[in-house]
């Protein structure tokens, strides 16, 4: 979730030695990716495991004398990969889990290098360039804000590649992986894998768009792309041919983070805990919750509601009723401005409606942010009413205790018994939401398959 006022951790004191150095393009290029997506990730058994891909992918590369590249694990759900000139290459945790074998993980990486290769990256590099005059230019003639507000859009699309870009990169990322040994059916599957995430996705909260950097919005996954791959692999083999190693794959990434990062807040169910934030909300009954770098979503399924819970710095000497009448929200209903006391904390509450939708408002003060709960639904009653105020007031400050007890979900890997199917594993699933359907996904699996006992299946746990 947006924080608007974390605290700064990690000082170091004044008398470390500093190391003093002139930053080159690559080493920015590499801290501006890391930071979009939430630092790096440290899990050894999955950087030695990918980096042994990588010496393979790179022998079996156009140039095999190049050095291999090296692997950075970002820590985000979201599912995406990136590969530089300067031989970094970057995959997110997300894809990790969503990955179902080693040939699929190779598929990836050797798609986002067969983009440098081909120098698609200077068409890129070109566009950038471009974005940063557009955000000069934002800077003169506009507010400072609105040139962030520019350079920000552009930085979010700075890895788009048109189609035919990413149909080379298919092939020549399927002709890699088999030369390297890889089944080259790992890209079409991983390709479908995206689709069903995707799909998953928009049957739980709709075509709602986030600024979470997702694959899916700079490399589209379409039938007709998983077609082609399909395709270009019956060129080189019939099914079968090529390692997957998925029990090895699945060893390198047991025990992998999976989800939000707890620190950043999680969602259990209807409830989201912030710990380092320290405060916790539950929505209404029936609502699926989404956290995201811009703020918590919610949505019930089959109706016509929504919610969202974000934060801003809180105006210095400002009270809440003038803050919520400033003109943050529009339509705002005033005769409804009322002050509330939730949990020790100051807060108001007011209504508001545009159009066809009507919104319940919450502002709640914690410290010296101000944490917005607005409640969306087509038609206004008491039972909404009831449900909002239920909701609201289960807005609560955590205690320093409660902050230490954080467990983050993790891929955990279990070989199926002959009793076992896939309802009794999902069963045992730690997922917000669909357990039977995130492990169906995960482990690439249609609702008709059974289970072979003596497998290994992925499984995400406490």
């Amino acid at each position: 979730m947006l924080n608007a006022g974390a605290a700064n951790l990690g000082r170091l004191p004044a008398a470390v030695p500093r190391v003093v150095g002139v930053e080159t393009q690559t080493s920015a290029e590499h801290k501006e990716l890391v930071a979009q997506f939430g630092g790096e990730y440290r899990f050894p058994a999955a950087e030695r495991y990918l980096d042994d891909i990588l010496v393979k992918l790179a022998q079996a590369g156009d140039t095999p004398n190049q050095s291999a590249y090296k692997v950075t694990i970002l820590n985000t759900p979201v599912v995406n990969a990136f590969a530089l000139p300067s031989g970094n290459l970057y995959v997110t945790r997300g894809l990790l889990a969503l990955a179902g074998d080693a040939s699929e993980a190779a598929a990836v990486m050797a798609h986002e290098i067969a983009h440098v290769t081909a120098r698609h990256s200077a068409l890129r590099a070109e566009r950038e360039r471009e974005a940063e005059v557009i955000s000069k230019a934002a800077a003169v003639i506009q507010s400072k804000q609105k040139s962030e507000d520019v350079r920000a859009s552009q930085r979010l699309s700075f890895a788009g590649f048109s189609r035919l870009q990413e149909l080379e990169a298919d092939a020549v990322g399927v002709r890699v992986i088999a030369k390297a040994g890889f089944d080259p059916y790992g890209a079409s599957r991983f390709l479908a894998a995206l689709g069903r995430s995707a799909d998953l996705r928009a049957a739980l909260y709709g075509k709602k768009h986030t600024a979470d950097l997702d694959i899916l919005a700079t490399h589209p996954s379409t039938p007709d792309r998983i077609a082609k791959a399909i395709a270009a692999a019956r060129q080189i083999a019939a099914p079968g041919v090529g390692a997957r190693d998925r029990a090895g794959y699945l060893a390198a990434i047991s025990g992998l983070a999976y989800g939000d990062d707890p620190n950043e807040g999680f969602v259990r169910g209807r409830k989201f805990t912030h710990p380092r934030l320290r405060f916790a909300f539950t929505a209404p009954e029936g609502f699926l919750l989404e956290n995201s770098s811009e703020a918590v979503f919610g949505v019930k399924e089959h109706d016509d509601e929504a919610l969202r819970l974000d934060s801003v710095r809180a105006p210095a000497g400002q009270t809440l009723e003038a803050y919520v009448e400033s003109g943050w929200v529009d339509g705002l209903l005033r005769s409804t401005v009322r002050r509330v006391e939730i949990n020790g904390l100051p807060a108001v509450v007011a209504s508001a409606r545009a159009g066809e939708w009507n919104f319940k408002l919450a502002v709640i003060q914690l410290g010296d942010e101000l944490y917005r709960l607005i409640f969306a639904v087509r038609a206004l009653n008491e039972d909404v009413e009831r449900r909002f105020m239920t909701s609201a007031q289960s807005f609560r400050r955590l205690g320093w205790e409660e902050t230490l007890d954080v467990r983050g979900l993790r891929v955990s890997v279990v070989t199926a018994s002959a009793q076992d199917t896939p309802e009794t594993l999902a069963a045992r699933m730690v997922t917000p939401n669909r357990p039977l359907d995130y492990f169906l996904l995960l482990n690439g699996l249609e609702p008709q398959d059974r289970l072979t006992p003596g497998e290994r299946y992925k499984l995400v746990t406490e």
